[in-house]
């Protein structure tokens, strides 16, 4: 089935089957959402194209997973930033993780069975993940974890956290795991945001006990790992999230006039810039071509334009997000992390300027 055709089959399936939301927006009320979607494209099929045989798929291009997100996206069906998680971590349980065990947990995650989060930052260790100091140590055929992450979304509801740690010194003393989050000596507790929503959480890891066979690829492969993963955060779950935008955009555009045609149009062509730039992202995906640095254009782009559409909402609808506690507030309140989560601007532009350009380590 090529693009065209499975994008037919999915909206006319949608069409004829309801799984929009209720009127419960609570975060609670979206995670729960969250599965009940999964579980829908899974028993339909939809889930499975895109991903490998071995893990429960029914092959094809990865395109199709990016045209499935985005018509959820653009459905409201789900919240993006957490339907497109599976992007990244069912990916990396393909690549790192024995065939065995990702036989069978992948399934697990696609049909919304399970929920699960990605262990990497901690407290003084954001943008700086090589600095990480969650330590695990090897004792017989299993591994002792101890320390803490932070801004871990979805924690709370998660059976499952690829969890990085320190094994040894330097980037390759870095470990991945794929650890139960019911484990003895794992303590969640839940972040709230300013926008209102307990997506965050931090997690305390004390004398947490991990089999060897739940490592992810080799002792000190994390870092590999970890760079493996990032692109994969800024391909398919950033080509979800522009369509999710462009839903906002047009909503704003029904709530004005035709005198903010200037605003509303360099916002549209903000939008319009990152999606050109993540539409060739997803076709190097799907060609099987490596993601690398690159991708940190698109995030740049993705943030720059993601808090100009609601700096604009924020113009054209005098009062509604100081004033009120509607979805405008909500929403333009989460964009100021934009700049902020998975990599700072400023570290994606040190990227930029160094392995791309060749600037330098100035």
């Amino acid at each position: 089935m090529n693009v065209t055709e499975f994008r037919d089959a999915v909206r006319a399936w949608l069409d004829e089957n309801d799984l929009r939301p209720g009127p419960d927006h609570s975060f609670d009320a979206q995670v729960e959402q969250l599965g009940r979607v999964r579980r829908a494209l899974y028993d339909a099929g939809w889930m499975r194209y895109g991903w490998p045989e071995a893990v429960g798929g029914l092959g094809g291009d990865a395109m199709l997973r990016a045209v499935l997100g985005e018509e959820v996206a653009t459905r409201d069906l789900a919240e993006p930033g957490i339907y497109s998680m599976i992007e990244v971590l069912a990916p990396t349980m393909i690549s790192y993780a024995r065939p065995e065990l990702a036989a069978e947990m992948v399934p697990k995650l696609l049909r919304g069975e399970e929920q699960w989060c990605q262990g990497f930052s901690e407290p003084g260790s954001g943008s700086d993940l090589a600095s990480l100091s969650t330590r695990a140590v090897q004792r017989g055929d299993e591994w002792v974890v101890n320390g803490q992450k932070v801004w871990t979304s979805l924690a709370q509801f998660s059976s499952r956290c690829v969890l990085l740690t320190r094994t040894a010194p330097g980037h390759g003393g870095i470990t991945a795991f794929f650890v139960d989050m019911d484990t003895p000596g794992i303590t969640v507790r839940p972040l709230r945001t300013m926008h209102g929503v307990d997506e965050f959480a931090e997690v305390y890891f004390d004398d947490v006990v991990v089999p060897a066979d739940r490592m992810l690829g080799n002792p000190g492969d994390g870092w590999k790992l970890a760079m493996d993963l990032l692109p994969h955060e800024r391909s398919t779950c950033f080509w979800h999230r522009i369509a999710y935008l462009f839903t906002r955009l047009d909503r704003l555009v029904q709530e004005t006039d035709s005198a903010s045609d200037d605003e509303l149009g360099a916002a549209y062509l903000a939008l319009h810039t990152v999606r050109s730039r993540s539409y060739e992202t997803q076709q190097r995906l799907a060609s099987g071509a490596p993601l690398g640095p690159e991708t940190s254009v698109d995030k740049v782009l993705l943030a720059t334009a993601e808090q100009q559409l609601f700096d604009t909402a924020r113009d054209l609808l005098p009062g509604v997000i100081e004033l009120s506690d509607g979805e405008w507030r909500t929403e333009f309140l989460y964009s100021r992390a934009a700049t902020i989560y998975g990599g700072t601007a400023e570290i994606q532009r040190n990227i930029i300027a160094r392995r791309l350009l060749g600037l330098g380590t100035e």
